[in-house]
């Protein structure tokens, strides 16, 4: 116990001075003169604004770093402990100096003919990486699956209202892959009408689900993901959680068989808990533009706060491939074929569904 309070104590100093520094810095450079009640002096020359956005963004992470700095002191007043240490700290200020070294890139910048910023992506790996290992502690099996190089398209169950699923299985991909991939998710174009969010979607890799755009990625060797339920899939109603949406007529197997590329299933259990739909408000989804408007315990009775997901157990099970790859030439004109393989792949998600849910102990371990 002496030992636990002796180290509590020494982490207490170390972010105490810490917390000095960072204001004696502060002071020095004229940004926190109102703290000690005065006003910063006035500018005699106002500054250009370029100069003023380029001071602004060298000063964020001090100011980041101050924020926490009273924010972990704050919450520690309050609940006796301290709720935000010193690593988490620095972790915060390394991910915002990050984000500021990024947007300074200028011409630096390297995307790809589909807007994707690998660099960029990556640096937000801190974020989901917390959310996939802390918040719905994923577990996930059957990586070895995966190729460490070369094509393959990823087809998964869709549901959740919100598309997280996607970002566990790409963070899955990252993280516990012995060959970190991207993976480059197809979604629903409706996804991209919607301002901020599509650039967002294309700048972390992910493009509008059209066959040309699919066959052109597995055709340099990269990993594709698809949701052959769609929105259909993640505006489920709680009744029917974790059973199947049809898959369509198996345009996903043809891009396959196009780009003779293994087909691997994936089975997702977790995302149907995120956001219980118990209702969908049709007139409302028609007049915004959306394709359901949905009514879950607590949207839309707690407003924004309703958008928070609930923090459910997740796992992740990634199948044996299906070698469309070895199936001939003239395979992708067999609609036969096609809407066999489809049958296939989507018995054997549901199947990983069950098989799933059986091992999971409840909703939430």
């Amino acid at each position: 116990m002496s030992e636990l309070t002796s180290s509590e104590d020494q982490l207490r100093h170390q972010l105490g001075l810490l917390y000095t520094d960072v204001n004696a810095e502060l002071r020095r450079r004229g940004l926190n003169g109102h703290r000690n009640g005065r006003r910063p002096a006035r500018l005699r020359v106002p500054a250009p604004v370029p100069d003023v956005i380029e001071k602004a963004k060298a000063e964020l992470p001090v100011l980041a770093l101050q924020a926490v700095g009273e924010l972990s002191l704050r919450l520690r007043q309050l609940t006796g402990r301290d709720v935000i240490d010193l690593a988490t700290m620095m972790a915060i200020v390394q991910f915002l100096s990050r984000q500021v070294e990024l947007a300074n890139r200028g011409e630096a910048m390297e995307v790809d003919d589909f807007g994707f910023d690998q660099e960029w992506t990556e640096s937000l790996l801190p974020i989901f990486r917390w959310v996939y290992r802390n918040y719905w502690r994923v577990e996930t099996t059957g990586l070895e699956h995966v190729p460490a190089e070369g094509r393959a398209l990823l087809v998964s169950n869709h549901a959740g209202v919100l598309p997280w699923d996607g970002s566990m299985i790409k963070t899955a991909l990252l993280e516990e892959h012995p060959h970190p991939r991207h993976a480059r998710a197809l979604i629903a174009q409706f996804f991209f009408g919607l301002p901020y969010l599509s650039w967002f979607l294309r700048r972390t890799g992910q493009t509008v689900g059209h066959p040309d755009d699919s066959v052109r990625l597995l055709e340099r060797d990269q990993l594709v993901l698809v949701f052959p339920e769609g929105v259909k899939g993640t505006g489920k109603p709680w009744r029917e959680r974790y059973r199947l949406r049809r898959f369509g007529r198996g345009g996903y197997v043809q891009v396959a068989l196009q780009a003779k590329a293994p087909i691997i299933p994936i089975s997702v259990v977790g995302s149907e808990e995120i956001y219980p739909m118990l209702g969908d408000v049709g007139p409302v989804a028609k007049l915004i533009g959306f394709p359901y408007f949905p009514v879950t315990p607590l949207f839309p009775w707690l407003g924004l706060l309703g958008t928070v997901p609930l923090p459910s157990k997740w796992r992740i099970q990634f199948h044996r491939p299906i070698r469309t790859d070895l199936m001939g030439a003239e395979a992708a004109d067999d609609q036969n074929l096609v809407m066999t393989v489809s049958d296939q792949v989507r018995d054997t998600i549901q199947q990983g569904l069950y098989d799933n849910l059986k091992l999971r102990r409840s909703v939430w371990f």
